[in-house]
C-alpha cells in the first residue's frame, strides 16, 4: 500500500475488516477499501494431460528455471479518500471501540479528536434523499442526476477532547444507548476518565474522574525508612508522600518544593527535605502541614545525614559548605501550649569545592565529604580538622556510605566506578566497574559489609566489600535509577527512577550461589550479544578495515569450551608424569606408568598434546578465528606450548600455523610483555620458518612434476587435460553468442 507521505503510525479495522484506516505524521487520515479475493477454482485434468505436461517439463534445457507462476493474492486494497484532523502532529494513537462505531485518534498535544463511522443503512437513505434531489434537479436543469458516495458520508467528527495534559495512552467503550466511556493516561502520571453521550446532535464531553493521589507525577529524587521498618518516604519536584510498606497504600501527601534528600526525625513523627533551592522544609505527618522552612544553604541541598547520637543533622550544600544543625523544640503562637520541632543551626564547615554527599561514621568520630573536584575529605567531626582525602576518581564521587563499624567507605562516581577505601590509612582496597552509566546511589546494609548501587544502566545491585564480588542484579526498573533505600532491618530495599515508578524488593531466605549467578549473567549477556548482532573486534583493527569472516555463535563457544577441555586434561596430564618422574628419581627405579586419562584410551590411546591437536582440527574452519577469540588468555601460552612441539613434529603445520598468527595478532601485547614466554616465541619462529619452507619446497617440487608429466602425456597421447578442454570450449560458446548478437543486429 503505497500513499502515505511520511511514517505511518497508527491503524485501525472498520466496517468488519472491509475498510482501513491509517493515520502518520501529517494531518490526514486515509480510508482504504479492502476486497477480500476469492480462490481460483483448480480445473481437473485428464490424466493423460497432465503426464504430458510432467514429460514437457522434464524435457526443458537445465538451463532455463520451471516455470514461475505469479503469487496468488488473497486481498486487494484501493484508496477512497481522507479525513483531516484539527492536530498538525503525528499520530500518536489510533483506536476504536469493539464494534468499530467511534474512532479516536490523538496527537503529541493534549487533544483527543472523536469521529462517529455511520452505519450503512443511515448511509443509504441519505444517498436515496441526495440522489432523488438531483434527479428532480436534474429534470428541470436538464443532466444526468448522479450522485458519487464519499468519505464524509460514512465518517463524520463528532467532537474534540482537551485533556489537562498530553496523552500517552488511551482506550474507549461505547454503551448499547450510545454513551461513550473514556479512559485517558496522561504524561504527568494521571489517568482522567470522559463521558461522550454520541446520539446527541451536538454532544458536550463530561470529565467524571481524575486520579492523581496514587503516584508521583514527577521523578522521585529521594527515599527514606522510617526506624521501625514500616513507613517509606519519597519526594519528588512537586510532592512528599509517605507509604506503608505493608499495604502499599499512600498515607500522607504534602506540597513540597524540588526535593533532593530526605530523613525521618528521631520517633518518625517528622520528616527533614532538603531541597533544589537549598532550604530545610520540616513536616508534621500526623497532621501533613508544614512546620518550618528553614534557608540553610544559597545553592542546592545536595545532601542531609542524621548523627548517629539523634540530637542532630549535617547538610552538604552547592555553596561549598557543611553545614551543623542541632534538635530542639520551640513554642508556636499557632499551636498554643504544644511546642514543635526546629533545626538550630551551629557550626559551618567552609570548603573549596561544591559538597555533593555527606556522611558521618556510626562512632559519630569522622565526617566524609564528597566534593566536586573528584575527591572524598575525611575530617573529625568534633574538631572538624582535616584527616584523609581519598582521590582516584575520574569524575566527581555521587554517592558514599560508611559501613556499620566504621572500618570501610565505599565512593560511587560518575566514572560508572565503586571504589571499597580503609578508614584506618584511606588505602584503595579495590576499583570495581560497577555500571555501564553514572553510580547514583549507595548504601551499605545493616550490621554486614554488603551494599547496593543503583546507576543509570536502569539496574541495581548488590556487593560484598570484603571479597570484592558482585553478588546479584535486580532488574526492572524501565528508566535511569535515582535513588535506593535499604531498611533498618536490610530485609527491603525501595528504589525511585526515572519511569516514575517507586519498587519495593523483599529479601528471601533462598540462598544465593555466587557461580550459579555469574554463570546466568555470562548466559544473558551472551545472549544480548547474539540479539543485537556484536561482532568481536579484533585489537587494533578499526571495524569495516578488517573483519572476521564469522560471528560469535553458540557453536564457536561449544568449540571454545571444547578446546579449554582438551587443555585442561593436557595440564592434568602433564602433572601427572611430572609427579611420576619424581616419584621414579627418588626410588631410584622405574615404577609403573600412571593410568592414562578414558579419554585418551577412548580415542586410541594417544598423547595429550596430540588429542588437543585432533580437538583444534575438528573445529570448523569457518569458527575457528572466533573460537580463538573466545578462548581466555590463560589457556594461550599453553597453546603456543603445544604449538612449537607440533611444528617440531611436523603435525598439520598448516593449521597449526593459522592458529598460531591469529593468538600473535589478538594476543600480541600480553604475549611480548611475557618474559616466561620469550623462549616458546624463539623456539616458534625457528620451527615456523623452517617447516613453512619445507611445506613450499614440497608444494613446489609437486607442482612441477604434475606439469611435467601433463606435458608429456598431452604430447605422447595427442589430447587435452580437463583445463585446456574447458578453456577451449567457453571459447567456443562466446564465438556462438556473438554470431547470435550480430544476426539479431542484422534483423533490426
Amino acid at each position: 500500500m503505497v500513499g502515505h507521505r511520511s511514517e505511518v503510525w497508527g491503524m485501525v479495522l472498520l466496517n468488519q475488516e472491509n475498510r482501513l484506516l491509517t493515520g502518520s505524521a501529517d494531518s490526514e487520515l486515509r480510508a482504504w477499501d479492502i476486497s477480500y479475493l476469492e480462490e481460483a477454482k483448480e480445473v481437473d485434468e485428464p490424466q493423460e494431460k497432465k503426464k504430458k505436461s510432467l514429460d514437457d517439463d522434464d524435457d526443458k534445457n537445465e538451463d532455463e528455471g520451471p516455470n514461475e507462476t505469479p503469487e496468488e493474492r488473497i486481498l486487494g486494497c484501493k484508496k477512497v479518500g481522507s479525513v483531516l484532523r484539527e492536530g498538525r502532529d503525528r499520530v500518536v494513537s489510533l483506536t476504536t471501540d469493539p464494534r468499530s462505531n467511534i474512532i479516536v485518534c490523538h496527537g503529541l498535544d493534549a487533544t483527543l479528536e472523536i469521529f462517529s463511522v455511520i452505519p450503512e443503512e443511515e448511509v443509504q437513505k441519505k444517498m436515496e434523499q441526495r440522489l432523488n434531489k438531483a434527479r428532480k434537479k436534474a429534470r428541470a436543469e436538464g443532466g444526468t442526476g448522479e450522485v458519487k458516495r464519499k468519505l464524509s458520508d460514512e465518517i463524520q467528527r463528532l467532537t474534540s477532547i482537551k485533556a489537562s495534559f498530553k496523552i500517552r495512552s488511551l482506550d474507549c467503550l461505547l454503551s448499547p444507548q450510545g454513551e461513550m466511556k473514556m479512559v485517558l493516561l496522561l504524561q504527568n502520571n494521571t489517568v482522567e476518565t470522559y463521558t461522550l453521550k454520541t446520539k446527541e446532535d451536538n454532544p458536550v464531553p463530561n470529565k467524571t474522574s481524575h486520579l492523581t493521589l496514587g503516584g508521583h507525577r514527577t521523578d522521585v529524587r529521594t527515599l527514606a525508612f522510617s526506624s521501625d521498618n514500616i513507613a517509606l518516604l519519597s519526594a519528588s519536584a512537586e510532592t512528599a508522600k509517605v507509604w506503608n510498606r505493608a499495604t502499599l497504600q499512600v498515607v500522607r501527601t504534602m506540597e513540597c518544593e524540588y526535593a533532593l534528600c530526605s530523613l525521618f526525625v528521631p520517633g518518625d513523627r517528622q520528616i527533614i527535605i532538603g531541597t533544589k533551592s537549598g532550604k530545610l522544609q520540616i513536616f508534621d505527618l500526623a497532621s501533613g502541614s508544614l512546620l518550618e522552612t528553614i534557608d540553610a544553604h544559597q545553592g542546592a541541598t545536595w545532601a542531609v545525614c542524621l548523627s548517629p547520637d539523634q540530637r542532630g543533622i549535617v547538610t552538604g550544600g552547592a555553596d561549598k559548605t557543611v553545614k551543623f544543625w542541632d534538635f530542639e523544640l520551640i513554642k508556636d503562637k499557632k499551636l498554643g501550649p504544644n511546642k514543635r520541632l526546629t533545626a538550630k543551626h551551629t557550626r559551618t564547615l567552609q570548603l573549596d569545592e561544591d559538597v555533593l554527599c555527606v556522611r558521618y561514621s556510626p562512632d559519630q568520630r569522622l565526617l566524609a565529604v564528597s566534593l566536586l573536584d573528584c575527591t572524598v575529605k575525611i575530617f573529625y567531626t568534633d574538631t572538624l580538622k582535616f584527616f584523609l582525602s581519598l582521590y582516584g576518581h575520574k569524575f566527581p564521587v555521587l554517592c558514599l556510605d560508611i559501613s556499620h563499624d566504621s572500618t570501610l567507605i565505599a565512593t560511587g562516581s560518575a566514572d560508572r566506578n565503586v571504589k571499597v577505601w580503609g578508614l584506618d590509612f584511606g588505602d584503595c582496597h579495590r576499583s570495581m566497574f560497577a555500571h555501564d552509566d553514572s553510580v547514583m546511589f549507595l548504601q551499605f546494609v545493616p550490621k554486614t559489609h554488603l551494599f547496593f548501587t543503583a546507576g543509570k544502566d536502569r539496574k541495581i545491585k548488590q556487593w560484598d566489600a570484603d571479597k570484592f564480588e558482585h553478588i546479584q542484579t535486580l532488574e526492572g526498573h524501565h528508566g535511569e535509577v535515582w535513588c535506593v533505600a535499604v531498611s533498618p532491618n536490610g530485609d527491603y530495599v525501595a528504589s525511585s527512577a526515572h519511569d516514575k515508578s517507586l519498587r519495593l524488593w523483599q529479601r528471601s531466605r533462598e540462598p544465593i550461589i555466587l557461580d550459579e549467578e555469574k554463570e546466568m549473567e555470562r548466559e544473558a549477556e551472551f545472549e544480548e550479544t547474539l540479539a543485537n548482532g556484536d561482532e568481536p573486534v579484533v585489537p587494533g583493527e578499526a571495524r569495516g578495515e578488517a573483519e572476521l569472516a564469522g560471528r560469535k555463535t553458540v557453536e564457536t563457544v561449544k568449540a571454545a569450551e571444547r578446546i579449554m577441555e582438551a587443555l585442561e586434561l593436557y595440564r592434568e596430564e602433564s602433572r601427572k608424569l611430572q609427579e611420576h618422574k619424581a616419584a621414579c628419581e627418588e626410588a631410584g627405579k622405574e615404577l609403573p606408568s600412571p593410568k592414562m586419562s578414558p579419554i585418551l584410551v577412548a580415542c586410541g590411546s594417544i598423547s595429550p598434546s596430540r588429542y588437543v591437536l585432533d580437538v583444534i582440527r575438528k573445529v570448523r574452519s569457518s569458527e575457528l578465528e572466533v573460537s580463538l577469540l573466545v578462548l581466555p588468555f590463560s589457556y594461550v601460552p599453553d597453546l603456543l606450548t603445544l604449538f612449537s612441539t607440533h611444528l617440531q613434529q611436523g603435525l598439520e603445520v598448516e593449521l597449526v600455523c593459522r592458529c598460531l598468527f591469529y593468538l600473535l595478532r589478538i594476543h600480541f601485547g600480553r604475549i611480548t610483555s611475557n618474559q616466561m614466554l620469550l623462549s616458546v616465541i624463539d623456539d616458534l619462529r625457528t620451527h615456523t620458518i623452517t617447516k613453512v619452507r619445507e611445506i613450499r619446497d614440497l608444494l613446489g617440487f609437486n607442482s612441477a612434476g604434475l606439469q611435467f608429466l601433463q606435458r608429456e602425456t598431452e604430447s605422447r597421447e595427442n589430447m587435452m587435460f580437463f583445463t585446456a578442454a574447458a578453456d577451449t570450449f567457453k571459447e567456443k560458446k562466446k564465438k556462438k553468442k556473438r554470431k547470435r548478437e550480430r544476426a539479431v543486429l542484422t534483423v533490426t
